[in-house]
Order: C-alpha cells, then sequence, then structure tokens
C-alpha cells in the first residue's frame, strides 16, 4: 500500500477539483482526473470513447490513464492527492450495468492508495453542468453511492469531505494527511 497517494472521489459536481485546484495552490502535489481530460480528447479528435458514447472504451481509457498516473506517483515518497483513482473505473462500470473486466479488478488489488479515502458526498448547492459534466444531480448521487460501494468493498475507510468552503476542505484534508 502506497501511504503517501491519497484519493478525492465522489459524484460529479461535489467539489472535487475545486478542493484538489485549491490543494496544488498550497504546493500539494496532484493527479488530474481522467474522464474530464478524455473527455476533452475524444471530442477534440472526433473520438467515439465519451461516456454518452462508448461507456466501455472510455473505461478503458481511464483505467489506463490512471494506471499510468499511479506508475508515476509510487516513485516518490511525497503526498500526492488523486481526482479519483483505479477503484473509481469499476465504480463507473458496475454504475453503467457493464461487466468489469478481471485486469480492472487485478489492477485495484495490486495498485493500492492510502487505506483512508476522501469522498465528496454530493452537494446540490454547488451541482452544476457543464461541457464535459452532463450528468444530472440524481445520477451524481448515483455515482457518489457506486463509489461509496466500490471502494469500501476494495477495503478502505471513507471519510467523508464536509459541506464547508474549500479553504476549510483545504485545512481539513491538510490535516488529515499530515
Amino acid at each position: 500500500m502506497a501511504d503517501h497517494l491519497h484519493i478525492i472521489t465522489g459524484g460529479p459536481g461535489s467539489g472535487k477539483t475545486s478542493l484538489i485546484d485549491a490543494l496544488a495552490v498550497e504546493g500539494v502535489r496532484h493527479m488530474p482526473e481522467a474522464g474530464r481530460a478524455i473527455i476533452q480528447d475524444q471530442v477534440d479528435i472526433g473520438g467515439t470513447a465519451l461516456p454518452w458514447n462508448d461507456r466501455e472504451e472510455f473505461a478503458r481509457l481511464m483505467l489506463a490513464w490512471e494506471l499510468r498516473s499511479y506508475r508515476e506517483a509510487v516513485s516518490t515518497s511525497d503526498p500526492i492527492i488523486f481526482d479519483r483513482g483505479i477503484p473509481d473505473v469499476i465504480g463507473y462500470l458496475r454504475l453503467c450495468g457493464l461487466p468489469v473486466p478481471a485486469p480492472a479488478l487485478r489492477a485495484a488489488e495490486l495498485r493500492r492508495y492510502a487505506r483512508r479515502v476522501f469522498i465528496a458526498p454530493p452537494w446540490a448547492a454547488i451541482f452544476e453542468q457543464d461541457a464535459e459534466r452532463k450528468q444530472t444531480l440524481a445520477e451524481a448521487e448515483a455515482t457518489y453511492n457506486a463509489m461509496i460501494d466500490s471502494y469500501s468493498g476494495l477495503g478502505y475507510e471513507l471519510v467523508p469531505l464536509p459541506l464547508v468552503p474549500v479553504a476549510e476542505r483545504v485545512r481539513f484534508v491538510r490535516e488529515q494527511i499530515a
């Protein structure tokens, strides 16, 4: 287990990226979210590996992204925050009613993160849709529940992020990873 690799997960629109960006300003290293980047790239190149087009291929690309991010991060001892991780891919596939390939399960078994995982609960007050985030608040809540199931099923302890301003969330996370 890599105790210096910390995940922030949850449903879309729950403030994960804002929190990670604020932590980065304070000098905490991070690994960006796979999903948003893959969507942007696929749209740019006219690809079909999109959650509204080919969910299995989208998940395959997310898994490859997360494996590369893990490989890059595990070689350092500094704390690193991940905007989602390998177990998110498993949760996504299950949420979509798709089979979870054995290599994805094996990756989640072999590539372990810190035991305590931060999870951002759904937060209607800040939820917004955008070009990459097309889910409704109800879908965001379903994603949150899928992440609970995925991470809990893999033996991680979930630490809910408080529904407070970003600066207070930053303090909360920094105290937890110190």
